[in-house]
């Protein structure tokens, strides 16, 4: 079965986090198509549009700077869009034991804020972006949507809100909301703070034994570009709102073979050594993901094309380049 491509010509499409990983691979995958995208980056003061600076198209993009917790700024943003991908959003679990609140503020309260102007602004589709995160540990495998939710972490609470409230617009308003959820997303750009950055820095800088977290717990990773193709393959779908779709590949893998699988791919030999620094409160982590992914293969023939292993080589052979290491900060540790 072929993946469904969406009709994305001339469309007027706002993408959230626009400058962040997954966004600004999301916003190439849309000019492609033939979208007129707006795109959303945080603002700030440097005028810095993270990694929309290096996109190849930049001159076709409108680039707005805002911030999602204010909602009168989100009525402008999202006025006569057509579709709204809302990927903005704080992701790294470890700040949130920090800064819970602020979790609360942009993931909950700037989906409501979004929602709000859409409903108002009348769009055809608003694809929520959710995570793997708000299963918590995998109670049966692989997981499916109706896997029960359980928010193991300040930043998962947050998440299970936000779809909530995407979702309550559905069912109160007839908001045509469609809950996309990735499970574990790698590839050029991500943060060093992922795991996969972070075993490749540190190699990179020349260690031989590196520091990550819990090495036994699993996760089921999924290349960026087939992630922005699920992101597609939803948008193109019709029907389905008010539905939860995972995005992943229904393969897992621990953190400590996945270390070693990029030694192999780096050609290092590796060791590993458990910092306690980076390990996350004992309830809080999660031990187990693995996604079934058989719901939007069923609904638009989408399934990952990407191998891990050559989703890794392309991933190491980014990081290595002279030019995007020196975006990095390899040698810190950043919650």
């Amino acid at each position: 079965m072929q993946t469904r491509s969406p009709n994305l010509e001339n469309k007027r499409v706002l993408v959230t986090g626009a400058d962040g990983f997954i966004g600004s691979h999301l916003v190439e995958h849309l000019l492609d198509l033939g979208a007129q995208v707006r795109a959303l980056s945080l603002y700030n003061s440097f005028n810095d549009w993270g990694w929309l600076e290096v996109a190849p198209r930049l001159d076709e993009i409108t680039v707005i700077t805002g911030d999602i917790r204010d909602p009168h700024f989100c009525q402008e943003l999202v006025k006569d869009v057509d579709i709204v991908f809302h990927l903005a959003a704080l992701i790294a679990i470890p700040y949130s034991y920090r800064a819970p609140d602020s979790y609360v503020d942009t993931n909950i309260k700037g989906t409501l804020n979004l929602c709000q102007a859409a409903r108002e602004s009348g769009v055809q589709k608003f694809i929520q972006t959710s995570t793997s995160e708000v299963y918590g540990t995998a109670r049966y495998v692989p997981i499916d949507e109706d896997h029960p939710l359980t928010p193991q972490s300040p930043y998962s609470a947050t998440k299970i809100g936000a779809d909530a409230i995407a979702l309550s617009f559905y069912h109160a308003f007839q908001l045509p909301v469609v809950i996309a959820r990735p499970f574990n997303t790698y590839g050029p750009r991500q943060s060093a703070r992922a795991v996969i950055p972070t075993v490749v820095l540190q190699l990179a800088s020349g260690l031989e034994e590196i520091s990550l977290g819990d090495t036994n717990t699993t996760r089921d990773f999924t290349f960026v570009h087939d992630t922005c193709r699920g992101f597609l393959s939803i948008a193109a779908l019709n029907g389905g709102t008010g539905e939860v779709f995972n995005i992943g590949s229904n393969e897992e893998i621990s953190i400590g073979d996945l270390a070693r699988l990029i030694g192999e791919i780096m050609g290092k030999q590796i060791r590993v050594r458990v910092d306690e620094v980076r390990l996350r409160p004992e309830k809080s982590e999660v031990l187990r993901l693995r996604c079934a992914n058989e719901k939007l293969l069923c609904a638009t023939g989408f399934r990952p094309e990407t191998s891990l292993r050559d989703g890794l080589t392309e991933t190491v052979r980014w990081f290595s380049q002279d030019s995007n290491l020196k975006r990095y900060k390899g040698q810190l540790y950043n919650v």
